[in-house]
């Protein structure tokens, strides 16, 4: 399956409706499987998932199935603790990456 956002990309979760940036993604559901089953909606592991920093949540960071995901087509920047760990600028409604990130701000 085609990747639909990249690192930097603002999204918007279908469900239950928060908004967020993309700071990385895998090819399908790396988590164990303890915590897929923990996972409210269980949507299909064999498709792209996403390390999402949501905002206005206190620093609060979630992993996503492309399925659940919409692009946020707001233009607004998230307000996260971490987007300068990942992030050097806010451009044209979505983040340009550092050259590096800080290994203190990993996901």
């Amino acid at each position: 399956m085609t990747l639909r956002f990249e690192p930097g990309d603002l999204v918007h979760h279908r469900l239950y409706g928060y908004r967020g940036v993309v700071v990385s993604h895998d090819p399908y559901c790396m988590a164990g499987e303890t915590w897929y089953q923990s996972n409210k909606t269980q949507p299909v592991k064999e498709q792209p998932w996403y390390h999402v920093l949501v905002h206005d949540s206190g620093g609060l960071s979630t992993y996503v199935a492309q399925s659940n995901l919409e692009p946020d087509e707001s233009g607004v920047p998230i307000n996260h603790p971490r987007i300068g760990c990942y992030f050097a600028a806010f451009k044209d409604g979505r983040y340009i990456l550092n050259d590096h990130h800080s290994g203190s701000c990993s996901i």
